[in-house]
């Protein structure tokens, strides 16, 4: 019996992402899970300037794909991963994330990576995965730069 029936995987353009994409096909194919690709584009740097975030968010999202694109390919192509999708919100990310990405989708696992903030950027702006750690009910996966 499969223990995860639905993956989610927190992309970040970010050293790990890659790693992040690997290790989420392997688990989700294992498992035979649902796996999402998701990403979110941090609005507040661009909140006074009047930008248009489902323009902004459809774009980022082709570039991801982009990025990844060997990846979900792989995804799309094997047979033990019944469905493969990609999403991108903009939006206070931590909020956003949790909130019109992850909760929706309902997974079991969550796979994110480890930005190794220095300690000063890490007072001031926190961890996403530090977040996704305490405030999801389900497993939370943090794959760890090399």
């Amino acid at each position: 019996m499969s223990q995860y029936k639905r993956i989610f995987a927190a992309l970040d353009g970010g050293k790990t992402q890659d790693m992040v994409a690997e290790r989420a096909i392997e688990l989700a194919a294992k498992e035979h899970a649902e796996l999402l690709f998701g990403h979110v584009v941090d609005s507040v740097p661009y909140e006074a300037a009047g930008t248009d975030f489902a323009a902004l968010a459809a774009d980022v999202k082709e570039k991801l794909e982009e990025s990844i694109a060997d990846q979900l390919e792989a995804a799309r192509n094997n047979p033990d991963i019944p469905h493969v999708e990609v999403v991108v919100k903009a939006g206070r990310i931590t909020e956003t994330l949790s909130e019109q990405i992850i909760e929706p989708f309902e997974p079991d696992l969550v796979i994110c990576g480890e930005r190794g903030l220095s300690n000063i950027k890490y007072v001031f702006v926190g961890s996403v995965s530090t977040y996704l750690i305490r405030n999801l009910r389900c497993d939370v996966l943090v794959v760890k730069q090399d």
